[in-house]
Formats: C-alpha cells, sequence, structure tokens
C-alpha cells in the first residue's frame, strides 16, 4: 500500500450524521424507558395511569425513532456517495474485500476506507436490520397497548364490542369490548412484544461491539472514524481503498 501524507476525504453527508445521533440518542431513551416498564413492578411503579403515561412516552419518542430511519432508508437511495445503499450492500466482490482487509490488519497496514470498511458494513446492515424490526414490532405493540397510530384504529376495531365505536376503545380498560376479541389480541400481540425486547438486547450487543471495533480501528491507524461522525470528514493516513 503506498504510503501519503495523511489527507482529509469527505466521508458522510448531514444527514447521515443527523441520523446516526438522533438514533442514537432514541435508542438510549428508548432502552431507558423500555427498562423502566419491564421492571416498574420492581421499583414501586404501579397503577394503570403510569402504565399508559410510560407507554405513551415510549411511543411517542418512538414515532421520532422511525421517522428517523424511515429518512435514513429513503436517503441510501438518494443521498451522496457514502450514504448509498450500493457502499453498505455486499455485491460480487464483497469477499474479496473482506478477505483483502482481514489481510491488511495482520500485516499491520491496514486499509483506509472514506465510507465502511468490509466488516462495518455488515455491521451496519445488521444494525439496520434490527432497528427496522424494532421498528415494526413496536408499532405493532403501540397499536395493540394504547391503540395508537397506524395501527391503533384497526385493533380497536378488532376488539370492539357489537355497537360500540372504535374511538370509545380505551388502553387497559375493557370496557365496551369484546371479551373473545380481546383474548385473540392478548395473543396475537404477545409475540411481537418479545420479539421487540430480545431485539431490543441483540441491537445492544451489537453496539456495544460496534463501539469497540471503532475505537480499534481509530487507534490503530484507520483515519479518524470518531471525529468524522461529528465533522463529516475523515482524515486518513492512506490512499482509501474506497475512493
Amino acid at each position: 500500500m503506498t504510503q501519503v501524507s495523511a489527507k482529509i476525504y469527505k466521508a458522510w453527508d448531514l444527514p447521515v450524521r443527523l441520523f446516526h445521533w438522533i438514533n442514537f440518542l432514541c435508542v438510549i431513551t428508548l432502552s431507558f424507558l423500555g427498562l423502566i416498564m419491564l421492571n416498574k413492578g420492581a421499583i414501586g411503579i404501579s397503577g394503570t395511569e403510569a402504565s399508559i403515561g410510560l407507554k405513551t412516552l415510549h411511543v411517542l419518542v418512538g414515532y421520532v425513532f422511525a421517522t428517523n430511519l424511515l429518512i435514513r432508508i429513503i436517503w441510501g437511495f438518494t443521498g451522496s456517495r457514502h450514504s448509498r445503499w450500493s457502499r453498505l450492500l455486499p455485491g460480487k466482490s464483497f469477499k474479496r474485500e473482506l478477505s483483502e482487509y482481514q489481510a491488511s490488519i495482520k500485516s499491520q497496514q491496514p486499509q483506509t476506507f472514506i465510507g465502511h470498511n468490509p466488516k462495518g458494513r455488515l455491521s451496519v446492515l445488521i444494525m439496520l436490520l434490527l432497528l427496522t424490526i424494532m421498528m415494526a414490532t413496536g408499532l405493532i405493540r403501540a397499536g395493540t397497548d394504547i391503540y395508537y397510530p397506524p395501527f391503533g384504529q384497526i385493533f380497536a376495531s378488532q376488539v370492539a364490542a357489537d355497537g360500540i365505536s372504535p374511538s370509545d376503545i380505551k388502553p387497559y380498560d375493557k370496557s365496551g369490548t369484546d371479551a373473545v376479541k380481546l383474548t385473540e389480541l392478548q395473543a396475537f400481540k404477545k409475540p411481537f412484544g418479545a420479539i421487540h425486547v430480545y431485539t431490543a438486547y441483540a441491537l445492544w450487543i451489537l453496539i456495544l461491539i460496534h463501539l469497540i471495533a471503532v475505537i480499534r480501528a481509530d487507534s490503530g491507524g484507520e483515519g479518524t472514524l470518531i471525529s468524522a461522525m461529528f465533522s463529516g470528514k475523515k482524515h486518513l493516513p492512506s490512499e482509501p481503498a474506497d475512493q
């Protein structure tokens, strides 16, 4: 690899950087609220109003999370070069690129990248997949638990007793509901809640692995990865492999 003086490259555009930090804050906040909801009895929180309040706050932050994620998905088709799906999705040459990258690490002359290195690409794709699963399951639970959009009216209509308007169905209140249909809804929503929770656990494991990998890459001569997510620019000590 030809060694050159450190150069500055434009890596991440503003929408990608905003997505990253908004997503990070949302995940922290949602995880904190989720832990409170899962353990509210142990920490002395009880009552229907408290449960609805916690769930409502969780859902409202979830809307910010979902909107941010959807914008990022769309930006992957319309954004700058290194924000596009074409720069993330593995292509025909991905196996070779991954092998070359791993060999460069072993030789202590790591390849540098303006965008993500091959391992980073896989990490980001898995992370985005987990985020998408959390978004989908979260929106379903928002609809089944407190009848919030986009599915709330559908589920309220399903459990409403004959002659009762769906708008009269209230969270955590059986009044006006059909007992059989409500039981069916409870059974329907249960697996989505389990998937939501365990995906959150998997996401945090991946986040920790991601943080360790970024710190190691940043300190191992692969460029200024951490500061680039603030400034959008990378200082690279060698010619990037994805220029």
